[in-house]
């Protein structure tokens, strides 16, 4: 019995293919001259692939290095993506749910966290964020460092908690999200090929 494609999982395969056109290829890294010491492991097909497991995991990486303090996200995504082999151009642009607008309201979500998880020993009072100046590295990060610490043991504990339980429900969602997509391709494959008529 011969199974027609739907229309749907044509431009899905399409969209993926157009896609590949513009991902690169180990011959890509081979003319970059600093890539060529990482071309064995920017040149793995995982960190490229769009399938389930890679997104998802871009995803996953994206979500936890998101909330690393500073502009430290990219490099803790990217240190994920090398360990873990998922896709690197998804985890990055998952990072960027945290800027200045969202920071804040995540971190105070991630205080209440704590208080939850420690109970009475969490209390912590949320003082504003410090300017990231870029020309003063080293001033920056002490001063975001004693913002973190300011928020005592609500923050140390939460924070962390909240990456791990944001990374896990990221994954989860978009490999529930995937496979209610492709049962349902495969519903719609499965009820035109039953209604074609003999």
């Amino acid at each position: 019995m011969k199974v027609r494609v739907g229309p749907h999982t044509l431009k899905f395969a399409m969209f993926r293919r157009k896609i590949r056109q513009y991902l690169p290829t180990p011959e890509h890294f081979d003319q970059l001259v600093w890539a060529r010491p990482f071309k064995r492991f920017l040149a793995h097909p995982n960190i490229w692939a769009l399938n389930r497991k890679s997104v998802a995991g871009g995803v996953a990486a994206g979500l936890f290095c998101g909330l690393i303090p500073g502009p430290f996200q990219i490099l803790g995504a990217l240190m994920w993506v090398l360990v873990a082999k998922v896709n690197m151009p998804v985890a990055f642009v998952t990072t960027l749910y945290t800027n200045p607008i969202t920071i804040v309201p995540l971190y105070l979500i991630a205080v209440a966290y704590g208080q939850f998880l420690l109970g009475e020993i969490g209390e912590a009072r949320v003082s504003a964020v410090p300017d990231w100046n870029w020309s003063d590295w080293g001033g920056s990060t002490h001063a975001m460092l004693d913002w973190m610490w300011s928020m005592g043991p609500s923050l140390a504990v939460g924070l962390p908690a909240l990456m791990v339980t944001l990374s896990v429900l990221g994954y989860c969602s978009v490999r529930l999200a995937w496979n209610i997509g492709v049962r349902i391709a495969v519903a719609r494959r499965r009820k035109r090929v039953f209604q074609k008529p003999a």
